[in-house]
């Protein structure tokens, strides 16, 4: 069995021991290559991001934590490490897997991102967001104030 067949969340990624991590890459980019061989899609944007999103879910704790992608086309990867593997064949389908992050479809999509370029502004958005006193908490409980935000080692924080 595969490893990728195992991991059904982010929390499955962080159990597995630091040696399976390029493994859990090379099965992720086998399937990536699969689904849009199938069904099509941006393969070479998903493939280019394997390593940074299997790291960023290492390091940060989704949905919690927020993960802003630049283009919804680097987010294959992270949509199969996110429940959405047995989903992945129906990519780009009337009532599929959606092609873009949408967090319609998964409370792992921190924010819709298509073609746009606009992780930069759309992470500082949040930011500001939370740092406002009194900010309210947005659906799913993913926006925090800075006091209580998790730092990456998974302590809280500060800031």
């Amino acid at each position: 069995m595969s490893l990728l067949e195992h991991v059904l969340s982010p929390r499955d990624v962080r159990a597995l021991p630091e040696h399976d991590l390029p493994k859990l890459c090379a099965e992720l980019r086998g399937e990536i290559i699969s689904i849009c061989g199938r069904v099509g899609g941006h393969l070479g944007a998903s493939l280019g991001a394997v390593e940074l999103i299997v790291a960023l879910h290492r390091v940060f704790h989704a949905p919690e934590d927020d993960l802003v992608f630049d283009v919804g086309h680097q987010a294959y990867a992270h949509k199969l490490l996110t429940g959405r593997a047995p989903r992945m064949g129906t990519l780009r389908q009337e009532g599929g897997v959606a092609p873009f992050l949408d967090p319609r479809e998964s409370p792992f999509d921190a924010f819709p991102a298509g073609h746009a370029c606009t992780a930069v502004s759309v992470a500082l958005g949040m930011a500001l967001a939370r740092a406002r006193p009194g900010a309210p908490v947005r659906p799913g409980g993913r926006w925090r104030s800075s006091a209580t935000a998790r730092s990456p080692e998974g302590s809280p924080s500060r800031g």
